[in-house]
């Protein structure tokens, strides 16, 4: 059944192809992003405009809105979530069936130096959109989390069950905060809440602060790659098809009460690929199918914020959605290697 969505943060990287999906089998679909300067935004205008939303920076206007041209059932706003009135507006003219909200501050090292931006868009943009929701009667809210809240986990592999209670950044403190935020919603007014913890996202339109980017850019322009942790740092590095498929199950998922602890409907969820490498052999992976050696030094330390691994059980998200990871390693490499040397790729 045709549905009305609203999508945040579908400039990003996860949302703007979350938005395509949904919007190619048929719901309408709304997207929203504030288009800040975290990274470069000419990466975010060049998603927009796959998705047929063709706009450049001297253009985009808060508040304006844009119709796709590739979906006829999508439009776009840019529009911070951090505006009460804004978001209260738009709940209330669109009547939305259901909200998923990528929209966030990202980052673990950006945190260190600048912790009140995610204050306001990790804490109070969330409050915003939760109230939107109570407020104009929409029931089912996924949301993104991050596998950043483990901390310091022990653990072979990172189940939802685990503590939450060691963040080592303030990213991950207020993705905690928002799982916390979530849940009392879910109690007190009866949302349907479902948390998604990613594990280390990648694939085409990427984004430019994290490794697979950062690594093509050096190995291409022959630059030094550092390798904290001496190379032993692991990653679970799942592909954006996945991830994208993953939200979109999880919108239409329908949480059963006898499952959801104390009948509250609430519910988190790893999406991981479930097999963790090595950094060291990530970047081996990544020069044979790029064609092209690098140069990198080992570096012993672990910078402050990071964790030394991430493993993804995924179990929960198998029995309870059948959802199942269907890209390995080599094969995504592949298709992000292959955008990355295209003309699609606005930084190369």
């Amino acid at each position: 059944m045709k549905q009305k969505i609203l999508v945040t943060g579908a400039a990003g990287f996860i949302g703007s192809h979350v938005v395509c999906l949904l919007a190619e089998r048929g719901d309408d679909i709304v997207g929203v992003d504030n288009i800040n300067d975290y990274y470069d935004v000419r990466l975010k205008y060049a998603r927009l405009k796959e998705c047929g939303i063709n706009c450049e920076s001297n253009d985009v206007l808060r508040g304006k809105w844009y119709q796709s041209t590739k979906l006829p059932n999508y439009r776009f706003v840019r529009l911070s979530i951090e505006s009460k009135e804004a978001i209260n507006l738009l709940f209330g003219y669109e009547h939305f069936d259901k909200v998923i909200h990528l929209a966030a501050q990202a980052g673990v090292q950006f945190s260190k130096e600048h912790p009140y931006e995610y204050m306001k868009s990790n804490l109070d943009g969330f409050e915003d959109i939760l109230e939107a929701c109570r407020w104009h009667k929409v029931n089912k809210l996924v949301f993104a989390s991050s596998s950043s809240v483990y901390g310091i986990n022990q653990n072979e592999k990172f189940s939802e069950e685990d503590p939450t209670n060691t963040p080592v950044s303030l990213y991950a403190a207020s993705k905690i905060a928002d799982e916390a935020m979530a849940h009392c919603y879910a109690h007190q007014y009866g949302i349907s809440c479902i948390g998604l913890r990613f594990f280390t996202v990648y694939g085409p339109w990427g984004r430019p602060d994290m490794s697979p980017i950062k690594f093509a850019d050096k190995i291409r322009k022959e630059e030094t790659i550092e390798l904290y942790g001496n190379g032993d740092m692991v990653r679970d590095f799942t592909y954006i098809d996945d991830v994208a498929q993953g939200v979109i199950i999880a919108a239409d998922h329908e949480l059963k009460e006898e499952i959801c602890p104390n009948k509250v409907p609430f519910r988190i969820f790893n999406i991981g690929n479930g097999h963790p490498i090595k950094m060291i052999d990530f970047l081996i992976a990544l020069e044979q199918i790029y064609g092209k050696k690098s140069e990198f030094k080992l570096v012993q330390n672990v910078r402050s914020g990071d964790v030394m691994r991430t493993s993804a059980d995924t179990s929960r998200i198998e029995s309870e959605m059948n959802f199942k990871p269907k890209w390995n390693l080599e094969d995504g490499l592949k298709e992000f290697v292959k955008w990355y040397k295209s003309d699609k790729n606005p930084l190369k």
